[in-house]
């Protein structure tokens, strides 16, 4: 897969303090690689460095040291502007623009054709679901309103690579869905797009790889299915209808039982018994099953365990950077 991002042992220090100014390490030696075409998700939790990682894609800041390049270039050749979009964690506009005129004057910067500006303009405000409003003052705006403009920006160049820094912040679950459609769009359309989220049920939805970065340093980067145990370990099932001394029945298979309501409860199963065999067996039980659902380590389970070790003060120090795939 060609690479469309890669970064090479790219750290950023920041000056902290007034009287003796120390350096701070916001991002410690990244190397990672995205390929071209793929949904790439940059987690982490607050402070671990993402935005600071995005603002040197950008060239917002530049590095301490090491090297980035995007689509094969440094960040701050001229012609790979025209081919990438950024949305900033807290984007800001005119206030006194419309989102309609703000677009069609950020296409414009782009040397598009009047004609052009204002159809790229309705589509991008169209897809990410802002309506008559587009002729409201952006001052007007809500703030999850203000990121669905942002996400429209970011697009207006029909970019061949895309930087979302928190693309779901602020918005209502009808928005986070319409933007998760947009993003696979854009997938489906050969684009890359690279997100930060702290959101990661929209990580675990949407990537197809991702990196996970604690206090400045890539702890575990890859597939999804490489990171965590994608195969069921057990199975919940809700059932009625059953007595204790019928659940009983179901043998030594059932972990844990919990009573929900009268003549309803959730059974624990482990994985050793196919789920079509726990079917059959509540049915011959005279039970009735409401649902099953399997049991699997989530994207959460293992952020939660990556940053609690990376976080406990005689793990930090022995920490090495993943290699990006």
């Amino acid at each position: 897969m060609t690479a469309a991002i890669e970064t090479h042992d790219l750290t950023k220090d920041y000056r902290v303090g007034f009287w003796r100014p120390r350096p701070s390490r916001a991002l410690d030696h990244l190397t990672l690689s995205v390929g071209s075409g793929e949904v790439f998700g940059f987690l982490g939790p607050n402070g671990a460095g993402k935005t600071t990682t995005l603002k040197l894609l950008m060239q917002l800041v530049y590095p301490t040291e090491g090297h980035a390049t995007i689509l094969g270039r440094p960040p701050g050749d001229r012609d790979l502007k025209r081919r990438i979009g950024y949305l900033p964690e807290n984007p800001y506009f005119y206030d006194y623009l419309t989102a309609e005129e703000l677009l069609v004057y950020f296409a414009g910067l782009f040397g598009l054709p009047p004609a052009e500006r204002t159809r790229r303009a309705a589509m991008l405000l169209d897809s990410v679901g802002i309506g008559a409003e587009r002729r409201l003052q952006l001052r007007k705006f809500s703030k999850g309103m203000i990121q669905r403009v942002g996400i429209a920006q970011a697009l207006i160049n029909e970019p061949d690579v895309v930087f979302l820094d928190e693309p779901m912040s602020g918005l209502d679950p009808l928005g986070r869905r319409e933007v998760r459609s947009l993003i696979l769009k854009l997938r489906d359309e050969g684009r890359t797009v690279f997100f930060s989220s702290h959101i990661l049920s929209d990580a675990e939805t949407l990537c197809s790889r991702l990196a996970i970065l604690v206090r400045g340093r890539l702890v575990a980067s890859g597939k999804l299915s490489d990171i965590i145990a994608l195969q069921p370990q057990g199975w919940e099932l809700v059932v009625e209808g059953l007595s204790e001394i019928a659940i009983a029945r179901l043998g030594g298979a059932v972990r844990k039982v919990t009573a929900i309501a009268h003549g309803r409860y959730t059974l624990d199963v482990s994985a050793d018994r196919p789920p079509e065999q726990l079917v059959a067996d509540v049915a011959a039980l005279g039970g009735r099953l409401i649902s099953i659902t399997p049991l699997r380590e989530t994207l959460e389970d293992f952020f939660v365990k990556q940053v609690e070790r990376a976080r406990a003060p005689h793990v930090v120090d022995e920490l090495t950077p993943a290699k990006g795939a």
